[in-house]
């Protein structure tokens, strides 16, 4: 069956989940992380999914924007800067509007004009999402942005990978998955969509019972790659 939907998660995907970090460096008053912020943003990131996965097992569901807090948290401890509340607030301040990455707004636009539905299937709160989306200029190249915060549990929940069925009309086989973890491609994968992991990094594919059907190092090749099927 051809592929009708495009999905794609938002964090890491889309959106550049380090220029947070990044472009806090560079301003003079945070002068402090001009060294140390690629830690600092690995280990934010990390932990805000570790406590995405912790929270969906136990049950104790919370929104991103409170995760990311707690993940940021631990990561500016981890680096000494736990009593730096400017650098703190800056941080998050940027994290609600993390640039996407360079090649998103064309392929976005490449899809949409070849008639494929497009949207969004992410962790992030509504907020969030929206202020992504608006910083990033791309809400007229997306049919549908989707949180968990309808189901109220974290990826890769089924009922998350549900959502998309019941916003877009089609059927698994009918959607190319798109995200940049693995993880969240291994449950898609067993979910039964077609998937692209975006491997940005080369880093080695997870060992999970499922695996991508397509490796990628950006998306700049998603539409073509749509119109294969």
């Amino acid at each position: 069956m051809p592929i009708t939907t495009c999905i794609f998660d938002a964090y890491g995907t889309l959106f550049d989940v380090a220029s947070a970090a990044r472009e806090a460096a560079a301003e003079p008053e945070f002068a402090m992380i001009a060294e140390t912020w690629p830690t600092i943003a690995n280990d934010w990131r990390l932990k805000q999914l570790q406590y995405t996965w912790l929270r969906a097992i136990t049950g104790e569901h919370t929104d991103f924007w409170e995760v990311t807090g707690n993940g940021l948290d631990w990561a500016l401890e981890r680096a000494g800067l736990a009593g730096e509340a400017a650098l703190r607030e800056r941080l998050m301040a940027l994290y609600w509007e993390l640039s996407a990455y360079p090649e998103v707004p064309g392929m976005l636009d490449t899809l949409t004009s070849a008639g494929f539905k497009t949207g969004i299937l992410s962790n992030g709160s509504p907020e969030m999402l929206a202020g992504a989306v608006k910083s990033a200029g791309i809400a007229r190249h997306l049919d549908h942005v989707l949180s968990v915060e309808s189901v109220g549990i974290f990826k890769p929940a089924q009922a998350v990978y549900d959502m998309v069925g019941t916003a877009f009309d089609c059927a698994p086989n009918e959607v190319l998955f798109v995200s940049s973890n693995g993880w969240d491609v291994a449950g898609a994968t067993g979910y039964g969509f077609n998937t692209v992991w975006v491997n940005r990094a080369a880093e080695p594919v997870d060992r999970l019972p499922h695996r991508p059907a397509h490796v990628l190092d950006d998306l700049t090749a998603i539409p073509d790659l749509a119109r294969t099927f």
